[in-house]
């Protein structure tokens, strides 16, 4: 069967226009804004309006993502959405949004693989591609998160906003470098307790108990999180670099899932890499989850530091506990 490669043809993301500040918080929770700053980077995180749904802000990452690659929605042969926050449980996300984005009949499904899910995604397009199967996939990371954050839950309800990131994953022509070198995921379900929703699947279905015991909102358990998620993005990039001969200095960024500043900065530190070569956008975002690696990495393209022919290397972490790699040539 023929081998090709895949390329990232355009991106594209979006953040709701509602900005949470931590003096906002500090109004809700016992907390201030130097106190979320030092621990976590964060000093705001935007929220999703009244009526707005995760595939909404999915449309909107996804048309600036085609508009990036100079494509339309008719050429999409797949969508993946990486979510743990869909619009319902079923029909999944992916599809909703392939109606509203106007996409023809085509492959669409949902991705639950939380704050590691973009990089799953971008994975399985990439197996696709190399396999001849299609030749446009449409990758998305979207999530409305803070509907599913108690307000009361200090440890929570500082970390996590909403937001969507889209990818258009092509198939790479003759004259074009760009690749993927390789791609490194994980699982760990021993200690998938660690973060949870624990409400509204089959093992606790909604009911009084649920509201009750405000089992609807996720629980993490942050200093064990702390540890494992720099642990294992570590890991993920050591092992990304070590199997294709790669030094770090011979990437020109990385991007790591932006769920706490001292976690990236002790990501780098591990390599030695200084923080001027990372991509960091969770001053002003806070933990979007799935959209987090994509909507870094779009407003670093945009901005003009990520560049055509850079070595970059994504990282993430998230509930499961899934982690995982993945070393490109933008």
């Amino acid at each position: 069967m023929a081998q090709y490669r895949s390329r990232l043809a355009g991106t594209g993301s979006y953040l709701p226009e509602k900005r949470l500040s931590n003096d906002d918080l500090a109004k809700l929770v016992e907390t201030n804004d130097q106190w979320i700053v030092e621990r976590t980077g964060i000093r705001s995180r935007h929220i999703a309006a009244e009526g707005e749904f995760t595939s909404d802000l999915a449309l909107k990452a996804s048309r600036a993502a085609l508009e990036s690659a100079g494509l339309t929605a008719k050429d999409i042969d797949m969508i993946l959405v990486a979510t743990v926050s869909p619009d319902q449980p079923m029909p999944n996300t992916a599809c909703v949004l392939q109606h509203k984005l106007g996409a023809r009949d085509c492959m669409a499904v949902d991705i639950s693989a939380a704050c590691t899910g973009f990089v799953y995604g971008l994975s399985i397009a990439d197996q696709f591609i190399r396999s001849g199967t299609y030749k446009n996939i449409l990758v998305v990371g979207a999530e409305v998160l803070h509907r599913y954050v108690s307000y009361r839950d200090r440890e929570t309800c500082i970390l996590f906003g909403d937001a969507a990131g889209a990818a258009i994953v092509t198939r790479a022509q003759e004259d074009e470098d760009s690749k993927i070198y390789s791609v490194h995921l994980h699982a760990d379900g021993s200690i998938s307790d660690l973060f949870v929703l624990p409400a509204g699947g089959s093992a606790i279905p909604f009911n009084q108990r649920v509201l009750d015991e405000d089992l609807q909102y996720v629980r993490m358990k942050g200093r064990e999180i702390f540890k494992h998620a720099v642990r294992t993005m570590s890991q993920c990039c050591d092992e990304a670099l070590k199997s294709n001969g790669m030094g770090p200095e011979e990437v020109a960024w990385i991007i790591p899932h932006q769920a706490n500043l001292r976690i990236i900065e002790a990501v780098a530190k591990h390599f030695g890499i200084p923080m001027d070569k990372v991509v960091v956008e969770i001053e002003d975002m806070g933990n979007t989850s799935a959209a987090t690696v994509i909507v870094a990495l779009d407003r670093a393209i945009r901005d003009g530091r990520v560049k055509r022919g850079q070595n970059l290397l994504l990282t993430a972490f998230g509930a499961g506990i899934t982690s995982g790699s993945i070393l490109m040539r933008y």
